[in-house]
């Protein structure tokens, strides 16, 4: 689901130089350079880009290994669209990540948010994983909406877009959530 919505999300918006945040297998580095020039696509797991680096042979593609809850040294380059994808449940503190984002985008830029609704978080649905042995639970946060705009807002970012994704039936609580803001 997350893969259709970005695609979605980010087909009415321009950008040429992209800074991909929790790029894991790559899932979403596929389409991303289908439509711009360079992407920078971090994550904090060597294991998930060493799968990613095997699938996209793309020279306008940058692996890098982060972790992003320390000061982001990306380089010196600046992005139109700094995409956060099913990432920043894994993070205490937002207000830290959106500084620092914003500080990457050019005026006018973009950042895609795309995460696990917070109300199914109240339910108690995690980000988990199987790992050939058992099942993994990782470490979340629980961030309400207003928590990311309320960030974001602090970051110089203006809300553009908020919207709530359901599964098919529509019977159950948004699945994800997804923010578009823009750098004032």
């Amino acid at each position: 689901m997350d893969e259709e919505i970005t695609k979605t999300r980010l087909s009415a918006l321009q950008f040429d130089h992209v800074l991909e945040i929790g790029c894991g297998t790559g899932k979403n580095t596929r389409f991303l350079v289908t439509r711009a020039q360079h992407i920078t696509a971090v994550d904090f797991s060597e294991e998930m880009l060493s799968i990613a680096r095997t699938k996209i042979l793309k020279p306008e593609v940058e692996f890098l290994q982060a972790d992003i809850t320390q000061k982001w040294n990306f380089g010196e380059r600046k992005y139109d669209l700094v995409t956060f994808s099913l990432v920043l449940e894994h993070i205490e503190n937002l207000d830290f990540i959106f500084s620092e984002a914003s500080k990457t985008l050019k005026p006018g830029g973009h950042i895609f948010v795309s995460e696990l609704h917070p109300f199914k978080q109240y339910a108690g649905t995690k980000a988990r994983f199987h790992n050939g042995h058992e099942l993994q639970e990782l470490q979340t946060y629980q961030h309400h909406v207003s928590d990311f705009i309320h960030s974001a807002e602090k970051a110089d970012l203006q809300l553009q877009s908020l919207q709530e994704h359901f599964d098919e039936d529509r019977q159950e609580l948004p699945r994800l959530l997804s923010l578009i803001f823009q750098k004032i």
